[in-house]
């Protein structure tokens, strides 16, 4: 068991994404992510997990199974297993996410 504050979780990176950890376990892990404008995540699969996307602030575009949306606050969005997703921010804000996946790939 373990507690985190992610409210301080929210640096970006000039050079790319920032992934801020909050925890990981053998079963899963969870994140907080900082997009700059014109940061993202590309297209990509993972074949024996299933991630997420919750956005906290911002807006952001998502991809996830061949559909792709806008999302704000409280906006949600996930890809089953093997099935391809990515984001994007092409706001002129940053972007902070809530991102988890389980299992955790190569736990």
């Amino acid at each position: 068991m373990g507690f985190h504050d992610c409210s301080t979780d929210r640096g970006t990176r000039p050079d790319k994404l920032a992934k801020h950890a909050v925890f990981a376990t053998p079963q899963m892990f969870l994140d907080v992510w900082c997009l700059a404008p014109g940061q993202g995540q590309d297209a990509h699969a993972h074949a024996g997990s299933t991630k997420f996307y919750f956005v906290l602030e911002g807006r952001g575009r998502f991809a996830a199974g061949g559909e792709e949306r806008e999302l704000g606050p409280g906006g949600v969005c996930w890809a089953e297993a093997a099935e391809p997703h990515g984001v994007r921010n092409d706001s002129d804000e940053r972007l902070v996410l809530l991102v988890g996946m389980a299992p955790r790939p190569g736990a």
